[in-house]
């Protein structure tokens, strides 16, 4: 845990509508915060957010598909005193435009928020109707910022055709060494339109540990300060200029201090991500 204490050493990427700065890592909760009433369970997601932020992360993004992840992640925040220096994230995942607000009021107060920093409409369900209430909720000072979600390369065209307008803030998306589809086009309209990248299934649901358990990192991964494979996994996807935050999603905490480590010391260039890339294709 030491290597990644100091949070001004952690890096830090601006969101490029605003230039507001967030730590390159944070935290998703998907399955890992939906531990309502499961006593040990919901110690472990209290301890992994606590190391977030003692060790310089912010943001948390959740959803109500989540389960109770909402409930358990506002609890813990309230808990520990903690509320103000998250980034907390979550997302509309509904159809219609009444049901949209009560979803989002009700995510809000599980949450224990009354302005949300970020809501996303998932998987682009219903984004016309619920990004116009965004846009009213944003004048009105309720979310600070919108954006559109998808765990799929199959939705890249949509959230491309969502984004190049310029009015969204924030997209969020599947990319990794084992799904790269992401750069080939989409990243690029991001960077054009100005929107923020957040990457989800940084470790494709974890599949990419399966390739790689009981294999030693290779001796040259050491020149960019990777300590494990999720920092090699990590420090591949931050490299792309058009990533603002990835957030691997777990409740043990001795992952979250493994994974902040990646937006610690050097990030790898472009032919060393390619080498990165063709050594984890050979595996």
């Amino acid at each position: 845990m030491p290597a990644v204490r100091a949070a001004d050493r952690l890096l830090q990427r601006p969101i490029p509508k605003t230039g507001e700065a967030i730590p390159a890592v944070g935290l998703g909760t998907w399955q890992g915060f939906d531990v309502g009433g499961n006593a040990a369970e919901t110690a472990q997601a209290r301890d992994a957010l606590q190391a977030l932020v003692d060790l310089g992360g912010r943001m948390i993004d959740s959803s109500p598909m989540y389960g109770s992840a909402e409930t358990v992640s506002g609890q813990l925040a309230e808990d520990l005193g903690i509320r103000s220096k998250l980034f907390v994230a979550t997302k509309v995942w509904t159809s219609g435009k009444q049901a949209g607000i009560r979803q989002m009021e009700d995510s809000m107060r599980k949450l224990r928020v009354e302005r949300l920093d970020l809501m996303q409409v998932h998987n682009l369900v219903d984004a016309p109707t619920h990004l116009a209430t965004l846009r009213e909720w944003k004048k009105a000072g309720r979310v600070r910022y919108l954006g559109v979600t998808h765990y799929h390369a199959g939705a890249h065209a949509d959230l491309e055709k969502t984004i190049k307008p310029g009015d969204i803030d924030f997209v969020q998306v599947n990319y990794s060494l084992a799904e790269p589809q992401a750069d080939r086009r989409l990243f690029a309209v991001a960077a054009d339109s100005r929107t923020a990248v957040v990457v989800n299934r940084p470790f494709a649901e974890g599949a990419m540990f399966g390739r790689v358990k009981g294999k030693a990192l290779p001796d040259w991964a050491k020149e960019i300060g990777c300590a494990s494979w999720a920092q090699y996994f990590l420090k591949w996807i931050l490299a792309h200029p058009a990533v603002t935050c990835a957030i691997p999603g777990t409740r043990n905490a001795k992952h979250v201090a493994d994974n902040l480590g990646a937006a610690n010391g050097p990030l790898p260039d472009e032919s060393m991500r390619k080498r990165m890339a063709a050594h984890f294709d050979s595996l």
